[in-house]
């Protein structure tokens, strides 16, 4: 094979999974400077690999196994574990990845803890069964279910039917509308 070909299929690899590993990431580590390293990353690993797939299903489950084990991986450095980010819990303003249809509603499923996030996000956003979640995060099926039940049940919480934020003191998660600290993906 050439270079050309080559460079060429490797083009359409990350165009066909940009978004995926990109949001994925995004969900996990809310910021656009520590998505960016783990999208290289996993872009990386599967270049130094070059792994071998049955089907293009078991190829798309690659890519998240190895974005959620990046993710997972960051958080246990000691780098990370050592420093602290200068603006916890905010998100900057950058204009990458652009989602249409921004509602409050995703800014409160920002707001989740990490593991109800990455059901949230791999059920409705890419539309895997409750099963296939358990096989790639490695999760029972009950686990699954549980989290995506509390998950539903905090963003019930503190959104209304019509999608709304909760005017009336919405806990922990008041901050979910803030639009202005927003990455676009």
């Amino acid at each position: 094979m050439n270079r050309d070909t080559e460079r060429k299929q490797i083009e359409a690899l990350i165009l066909k999974y940009e978004k995926t590993v990109y949001k994925l990431a995004y969900s996990y580590m809310k910021n656009k400077q520590d998505t960016d390293d783990i999208y290289q990353e996993v872009f990386l690993r599967f270049f130094r690999k070059k792994p071998e797939f049955e089907n293009e299903e078991h190829e798309k489950a690659w890519f998240i196994r190895t974005t959620i084990n990046c993710c997972k991986s960051y958080y246990l450095s000691g780098w990370v574990k050592r420093t602290m980010s200068f603006e916890e819990g905010t998100y900057g303003c950058e204009d990458s990845y652009e989602m249409g249809g921004r509602s409050d509603l995703f800014y409160a499923v920002m707001e989740l803890p990490v593991k109800y996030r990455t059901v949230i996000h791999l059920f409705y956003y890419e539309g895997y069964t409750v099963r296939e979640i358990a096989e790639l995060t490695g999760e029972k099926v009950t686990t699954v279910t549980t989290r995506l039940s509390r998950a539903r049940e905090q963003l019930r919480d503190v959104m209304d039917p019509a999608g709304e934020p909760k005017r009336r003191g919405a806990g922990r998660l008041a901050a979910a509308g803030t639009r202005e600290k927003c990455v676009r993906y």
